[in-house]
C-alpha cells in the first residue's frame, strides 16, 4: 500500500501555534490565569456567532448575532486585547495539557483577528455556503423545550435586521472592490427562492414546527406554530426577497471581474493569511505550488498502474474520459446512489474496531444534498449527524469514487472524528467544538487512503477512484495557487483538472469556482494529510512491533481538531511513551 510520505517543504511550521515543552514546570496561578481567560473569550465568541453547519445541533439561541461594522470593530478589539494578555503569559511555564490548550488557542485567536483586519465579513458567501442559506441549518438543532422554539421564533424575528447588515457589509466590500468574483456567482441567487414561499409550512424554516415534542400541551403547540408562521411570513420571506433584488440588481453585475486573491485589496497579504488559517503552516503560495506538481507526478505513476492492470489501451486522459462517460459506473436514480454510500458506511462499521480503540456515541443519517444548493454544492459534506451526498446530475456523480467520498464525509472521516472532538469532556470547549482545516479535511483525506488497508476497494477502479480523489487534492495545491497567486485563467484551472483526475465535468466546473470563491480553503486537504502520513511513519519506524495502529489513531483523534505542529508534538510524545493509546479504559 502506497501512502503520502513526501516532507512537507521547509519552514513549515507555525511559530506561534508550536506546542511548548512538555514537562515545562506547573504553575497553578498561571494555569488559572489562561483557563479564565480563554474560557470567558469562548463564551463571549459563541454569541457573537450565527449558526453554521457545524453547529447546527445546538439548542437555538434567543438572537441573532449582530454584524454590522461597529460590532465588528469591537470584536477586533476584543481579540487584540485578549492577544495581548495571551502573550503575556509564557506557555512554558504552564502544566502539559494547558500548554498544548495554549497552541491551539492562540492559533484559534490570531485567525479571528486576521480574518477581522482583512474585513472577511464583507465577503459573506463563499463557495458553495453564504450568511443565508447557513441559517437553514438552525433547523437541525436540539428542540426539547418551550424555551427552545420561542428561541428559535425570536431569532426568525432578527432576520430583516441580520440580513441588512450583512447586505450593508457587502456594499462596504463592493466599494472596495472586496467581493466575490462575479464569474462564480452565477445562478447563486437561485438558493435565496427556497425560503420565499406562499405559505409558512412550505417554508424551510418551519421544519421544527412539522413534529413537535409531546411534553408540550397541544394548545401551546399551536400558539408556537401560529408565531412561527407570522415570523416567516412577514420577516423571514421579505428578508430573503431583499437579499434576492439586492443580488440580482446591485452585487453580481458590480462583483469584480478578476478571479484572483492577489487582485483584491492587499491581496497578497490576504492571501498569505488565508493560507496560514487554513493550513496552520507558514509556507508561500509558491512553494505549495511546487509541492503540489511534485506529489500529481506521483499519483499519477499510481493511476498509470492501474489503467494498465485493467487493460486499458489507451492514455490516462482517455481513461478518464471513459471512466466519465461508461455507463457501468453510475446509476439511474438518487435512491440507488445514496443506498450505495450506506454500503460502504456499513461496510467500514464491520472493520472499524481493528483501526480504532475509541468510538464516538454519536451515529450520523445519510440524505441528499438540498435541491435548492445543489446544483452547486460539492459532491458530498459530512459533520456531527449527517452525511450529505449529491445526488443531483447523477451522471457526475461515479460509483468508483464513491467510496472514497463515503470514507472522507462519514465514518472515519468527518461524522466520526468531529463527534469523538465534541465528546472529549476533557478538552476545553473551544477545542471540542472548533474546526481547523488542516486538521479536520486532512484526517478525511488520510481515511480516504486508509480505506486501501481496510478492504474498502473492492475493484481496479475504485481504488483508482480513491487515487483519483488524491490527485484532486494534490492538483488543488496547483490550481488554487496557480488561480490566485500565478494568474491562471477559470479555463486552465478546470483544465488541468481535467486532464490529472477523473472528476466529472461538472465536478470541476463546480470545485474550481469553489476555489475561486475560498482563497485558501483548498489548501488544506493534502497538507494536512501529508502531515499525518509523515507522523505515522516516523512512529512505525521509532516503535517497530510496539506500534499499535488503534493507539496511533486515538493518539490523533483525542486532539480535538489542531494546528499541525501541535499534532506533530503529540506524536513526539506518543513515541516517547512507547505508542500508548490516550485513553486508560480502553485496552490499545
Amino acid at each position: 500500500m502506497t501512502s503520502v510520505a513526501s516532507p512537507l517543504p521547509a519552514a513549515a511550521q507555525t511559530p506561534a501555534a508550536q506546542t511548548p515543552a512538555v514537562n515545562s514546570p506547573a504553575n497553578a496561578d498561571l494555569d488559572a490565569q489562561f483557563v479564565k481567560l480563554s474560557h470567558d473569550e469562548y463564551e463571549w465568541r459563541m454569541g457573537h456567532m450565527a449558526t453554521t453547519e457545524d453547529s447546527a445541533s445546538a439548542a437555538p439561541n434567543a438572537h441573532l448575532p449582530h454584524v454590522d461594522e461597529a460590532t465588528q470593530e469591537k470584536k477586533l478589539a476584543h481579540w487584540q486585547e485578549v492577544l495581548t494578555q495571551l502573550k503575556a503569559i509564557d506557555p512554558t511555564k504552564l502544566t502539559q495539557q494547558h500548554a498544548e490548550d495554549y497552541a491551539v488557542y492562540r492559533f484559534q485567536i490570531e485567525t479571528l483577528i486576521a480574518d477581522q483586519q482583512f474585513k472577511t465579513y464583507q465577503r459573506p458567501l463563499a463557495g458553495d455556503t453564504s450568511f443565508w442559506s447557513d441559517l437553514t441549518y438552525m433547523t437541525g438543532g436540539n428542540f426539547f423545550t418551550v424555551q427552545d422554539f420561542e428561541n428559535y421564533i425570536s431569532q426568525l424575528n432578527d432576520f430583516p435586521v441580520y440580513f441588512q447588515e450583512n447586505v450593508d457589509n457587502m456594499r462596504a466590500g463592493m466599494k472596495r472592490g472586496f467581493t466575490v468574483p462575479k464569474v462564480v456567482l452565477q445562478g447563486r441567487d437561485l438558493s435565496v427562492l427556497s425560503a420565499i414561499t406562499d405559505t409558512a409550512e412550505a417554508n424551510p424554516f418551519y421544519k421544527p414546527f412539522l413534529k413537535m415534542p409531546d411534553s408540550i400541551p397541544a394548545d401551546e403547540q399551536a400558539k408556537l406554530r401560529a408565531e412561527a408562521s407570522a415570523a416567516i411570513l412577514n420577516k423571514v420571506v421579505p428578508a430573503h426577497k431583499r437579499v434576492l433584488d439586492f443580488l440580482r440588481s446591485e452585487y453580481i453585475p458590480g462583483a469584480v471581474t478578476s478571479i484572483a486573491a492577489y487582485d483584491l485589496p492587499d491581496g497578497k497579504a490576504f492571501y498569505q493569511s488565508q493560507i496560514r488559517e487554513y493550513t496552520t503552516l507558514d509556507l508561500t503560495p509558491d512553494q505549495i505550488h511546487k509541492t503540489g506538481l511534485d506529489e500529481v507526478a506521483k499519483i499519477k505513476a499510481e493511476m498509470e498502474a492501474i489503467r494498465s492492470q485493467v487493460g486499458f489501451k489507451g492514455d490516462l486522459k482517455a481513461f478518464n474520459d471513459f471512466l466519465r462517460t461508461d455507463p457501468q459506473f453510475y446509476v439511474k436514480t438518487p435512491q440507488a446512489l445514496l443506498d450505495r454510500a450506506a454500503w460502504t458506511a456499513k461496510e467500514f462499521d464491520g472493520v472499524a474496531a481493528k483501526y480504532f480503540g475509541r468510538m464516538p456515541r454519536s451515529r450520523f443519517a445519510i440524505t441528499p444534498v438540498p435541491d435548492d444548493i445543489a446544483p452547486f454544492y460539492t459532491g458530498g459534506r459530512g459533520g456531527p449527524g449527517i452525511y450529505l451526498v449529491n445526488t443531483y446530475d447523477l451522471p457526475s456523480r461515479p460509483l468508483y469514487s464513491l467510496p472514497a467520498l463515503t470514507l472522507h464525509e462519514s465514518a472515519p472521516g468527518h461524522a466520526w472524528q468531529m463527534p469523538l472532538a465534541a465528546e472529549n469532556k476533557a478538552l476545553p470547549a473551544y477545542r471540542r467544538d472548533g474546526y481547523i482545516s488542516a486538521y479536520g479535511e486532512g484526517w478525511a483525506l488520510y481515511c480516504e487512503r486508509l480505506g486501501d488497508e481496510m478492504g474498502i476497494y473492492h475493484t481496479p477502479y475504485e481504488r483508482y477512484g480513491m487515487l483519483s480523489y488524491q490527485m484532486w487534492r494534490a492538483a488543488r495545491l496547483v490550481v488554487d495557487t496557480g488561480i490566485h497567486s500565478e494568474g491562471w485563467t477559470r479555463e486552465q484551472a478546470q483544465a488541468y483538472l481535467l486532464d490529472n483526475t477523473a472528476l466529472s465535468k461538472h465536478e470541476v466546473t463546480t470545485e474550481v469556482d469553489r476555489y475561486i470563491a475560498w482563497p485558501g480553503q483548498a489548501l488544506s486537504y493534502y497538507l494536512g494529510e501529508m502531515d499525518i502520513w509523515q507522523n505515522r511513519h516516523r512512529a512505525e519506524k521509532a516503535l517497530g512491533d510496539k506500534f499499535d495502529i488503534r493507539a496511533f489513531h486515538d493518539a490523533v483523534l483525542q486532539l480535538g481538531s489542531v494546528p499541525l505542529p501541535v499534532l506533530d508534538a503529540r506524536i513526539d510524545r506518543f513515541i516517547a511513551e512507547g505508542g500508548k493509546g490516550p485513553y486508560a479504559d480502553d485496552d490499545n
